[in-house]
Order: C-alpha cells, then sequence, then structure tokens
C-alpha cells in the first residue's frame, strides 16, 4: 500500500506491484527515480533498479524461505533447488551472488541453517539428532563442526549459555 501510495505522489501508473517488484507504465525520470528511491527508504524500504541487485534479493529470499519457513527441505540439492526456482543457470547465480556479496551461496545457506539450528536449540523441542535430520545434516558430528566454525560454540555450551540465562531471568 506504501509503495502505491509514493508512485502515485510521482503521478505514476503502475500496471502491478508484487512483493519486490514494479511495473510502472511510464519512463521514469531521473528526478521521480530519486524521489522514489529516497521515500521508499523513509519507509524502511530499498529501491533496486539494478539487475544484479533484485536477483540478490530473490536469492537471499529464496533461501530464507527455504530454511526458515518450509516445513521440509528441498529433496534436490539446493543449487538445483534455486537454479529451478530462479530459472537461472546455477553457475550464473553462484558467481553473480560472489561478486556482489563477498561469500559464496553455500556459505549464506550455512549461516542461515546455524541460524535456524540456534532457534530450533532455544525453542528446546528437538533434541540435537532431530534438529540435525531435520536441517540435512549428515551427522550431529557435522551439524557441531559446522556451528562450531561459524559461532564458534558448540551446539550444546549455546544451549547451556541459553538455559543459564533463562534461569539468571527467572532469579531477578
Amino acid at each position: 500500500m506504501m509503495v502505491k501510495e509514493e508512485l502515485r505522489k510521482l503521478g505514476l501508473h503502475y500496471v502491478n506491484v508484487d512483493l519486490g517488484v514494479i511495473e510502472v507504465l511510464e519512463n521514469i525520470s531521473d528526478a521521480q527515480r530519486s524521489q522514489l528511491r529516497d521515500n521508499l527508504l523513509r519507509s524502511g524500504l530499498e529501491l533496486l533498479d539494478d539487475g544484479k541487485s533484485i536477483l540478490i534479493e530473490k536469492i537471499k529470499n529464496l533461501i530464507t524461505e527455504m530454511i526458515h519457513y518450509s516445513e521440509e527441505l528441498p529433496k534436490v540439492n539446493y543449487s538445483d533447488h534455486i537454479s529451478e526456482k530462479l530459472n537461472y543457470d546455477y553457475t550464473y547465480l553462484a558467481n553473480t551472488f560472489s561478486e556482489v556479496k563477498g561469500i559464496t551461496i553455500q556459505q549464506y545457506i550455512i549461516i542461515n541453517k546455524i541460524e535456524r539450528v540456534k532457534e530450533l536449540l532455544i525453542y528446546d523441542e528437538l533434541t540435537l539428532t532431530e534438529i540435525a535430520y531435520k536441517m540435512h545434516y549428515s551427522s550431529v558430528a557435522h551439524l557441531s563442526h559446522q556451528f562450531k566454525k561459524i559461532t564458534g560454540l558448540t551446539p550444546t555450551f549455546y544451549k547451556q549459555l541459553k538455559d543459564k540465562r533463562k534461569r539468571n531471568l527467572e532469579d531477578l
């Protein structure tokens, strides 16, 4: 709604405003583009108008959706899944992502998986073995190794810290 209002203020007519994509009828002048960018930034939104930035956001959103919001991780490997969903060759996607973000898609996936593991540890509903299985790790050892590499802590120690914080809060 906010985006549509900003377009109206600038006298721009849109065909479609969908998640992250706007189609306008007119050619946007540099002044209009600048004004739209400033107005959206004030609202906490960012105007991405170059193809690479848009593609990077799509990759990041797809990874976040896969890892944080899907009940089941894809049965195919991540590279095939990302390539298929975005309809691009994976090598192109990987090279573009690395060039823009400075890390590989695989590193980004691992960071997101570890964030999800941290959430699951805090919820305390699953054992570490169940979390490893849910997150498609080959073993608890593999999960623990990646977790320690990213956070500097073992999953068990991380969970103990959380439990200790919780007890300290209860004692207040």
